[in-house]
């Protein structure tokens, strides 16, 4: 479970500049199994927040907890071994462009796991297989299309079978078709591992068909929270308005 309480984050431009507040006061508990969507128009906070959570930012107020653990209030000690609770896909990608497809995805395993270089490559072929790139291994990253990448990116945010799992714009640059089929991937990853996943995605007609939970940020603050279909059947303006597509009134 990741409880986040009273977070708030901001950020100066400049000695003496004014504060920019990207997190105002946010709270939300994300229950253990469950597959979370950030939505919310440009800016909002969504990618700060996925941050805090993985303790790659430090709030300036406010507690987040992660399996009875304050990450806030960890050493950097504790946040290395809390650290490996958490599979992590970011925007683009970041795949080593020296190393190959099969490198690539046994990295997190080399790093944190002491499995020998046989179960290692054991474990890549079994993800592979999963992200249908079978046979992918020796392929170097400038060879593939944009979905193979983000395949690539999920098998290794998923290799080390985390608990917990964020995604940040996992289908960004993607046609529909291939943006489904993602998204369609990271659910069976999902329900296979029973992990709680955290995904923040601009591409909602297709995060609405995997998410359980739905919560929308606007200006650094989280204006609702509530199950998938709860999102849909809302009649708070801002969520009606950018759930429906609809071009009436601001955000």
């Amino acid at each position: 479970m990741i409880a986040i309480s009273d977070v708030s984050k901001s950020f100066r431009s400049g000695k003496g500049g004014r504060p920019n507040h990207v997190l105002r006061s946010v709270s939300v508990t994300i229950p253990r199994g469950c597959l979370y969507g950030l939505i919310g128009p440009g800016a909002s906070g969504k990618s700060i927040l996925l941050k805090t959570m993985a303790g790659l930012m430090k709030p300036d107020l406010g507690s987040i907890v992660v399996d009875g653990q304050d990450v806030t209030a960890a050493t950097e000690l504790d946040l290395a071994r809390l650290r490996r609770k958490f599979g992590m896909l970011f925007q683009n990608n970041a795949l080593f462009d020296y190393l190959t497809v099969g490198d690539n995805v046994a990295f997190p395993l080399r790093r944190l796991t002491k499995l020998t270089e046989r179960e290692v490559q054991a474990r890549v072929n079994e993800q592979l297989d999963c992200v249908a790139l079978s046979g992918f291994n020796m392929r170097m990253p400038a060879g593939l299309s944009g979905g193979q990448k983000k395949r690539v990116g999920v098998a290794r945010a998923t290799i080390t079978r985390a608990p917990i799992v964020l995604y940040d714009e996992p289908a960004a640059g993607l046609d529909p078709v291939t943006s489904q089929k993602i998204f369609d991937l990271l659910r069976t990853e999902q329900r296979a591992t029973n992990a709680t996943v955290v995904m923040v995605s601009s591409d909602l007609d297709r995060l609405l068909t995997v998410t359980d939970r739905v919560g929308m940020m606007v200006g650094g603050e989280l204006i609702f929270d509530g199950t998938t279909e709860q999102a849909k059947a809302s009649h708070e303006p801002r969520v009606r308005q950018f759930v429906h597509g609809l071009t009436e009134g601001p955000l």
